[in-house]
């Protein structure tokens, strides 16, 4: 385990084995900024636009992480819930650890403007599990102004992709300035759809200071091994 939770005992097999914490259940305050303690799981928000990988990225996530933490994951469609049957078919994590939330409107609505159905999955995922680590809440395939709200999510990650071509980084918007890790993905097509990775680089960092940004490829690296270790380090920072 990369954090330390005072007075907690474990055992991670998540499928059948118990995981027990002694801690109490704590709500989320619905009226600002999400508080980090040790008294829920961390919640990172993983959005972006169609087609940049999110859903495969959580697959991988899911995969390189559960076998340290105790994860579960919410995804958001507009009328399907798609992501959610993708991890499911894969196997990533057993059905119960997945909750699925059919937005009905413009994907960046259920995670910026009324985030009461996300907020509603997480507290059915965090009273019906044996206490979690991790909640990856997956944004529904959006544009570059999506953005999750302080009340939902605890950091932001903002998946773009090589194949909207190397200008993207440069054009902006909140995903791509603000989110707390930006990811390019799949840096292995490049060279066929002439994208120069040096410029998507130098663009990032012009538009995101000292925010950090990774480089990915699942077809190259299936386990997301960057991500995973940048997830673990949000998890070992002390709090509250």
């Amino acid at each position: 385990m990369p954090h330390d939770h005072a007075n907690e005992s474990h055992t991670h097999d998540h499928a059948d084995e118990p995981h027990t914490h002694d801690r109490p259940h704590v709500h989320a305050d619905r009226s600002g900024a999400l508080p980090r303690t040790t008294d829920r799981a961390l919640r990172i928000g993983i959005g972006g636009p169609v087609g940049s990988g999110k859903t495969a990225l959580v697959a991988a996530l899911c995969r390189t992480l559960s076998t340290q933490l105790a994860l579960a994951v919410v995804t958001n469609d507009i009328y399907t819930t798609e992501d959610a049957d993708f991890l499911l078919r894969n196997g990533v994590l057993p059905a119960e650890r997945v909750r699925a939330v059919e937005t009905g409107a413009c994907p960046h609505t259920a995670i910026r403007d009324d985030i009461s159905a996300n907020l509603e999955a997480v507290d059915e995922l965090e009273e019906s599990l044996p206490p979690l680590d991790l909640i990856l809440v997956e944004s529904g395939g959006d544009n570059l102004t999506a953005t999750f709200s302080q009340g939902l999510v605890h950091h932001q990650i903002f998946v773009i992709d090589v194949a909207g071509g190397d200008k993207v980084p440069r054009k902006g918007g909140p995903g791509v300035t603000r989110a707390d890790l930006l990811v390019i993905n799949k840096t292995d097509l490049a060279p066929l759809v002439g994208a120069d990775l040096e410029v998507m680089r130098r663009d990032a960092a012009a538009k995101r200071g000292d925010l950090p940004v990774l480089f990915t490829s699942l077809t190259q690296d299936p386990s997301a091994a960057d991500v995973a270790d940048w997830v673990r380090a949000r998890l070992a920072v002390p709090v509250g």
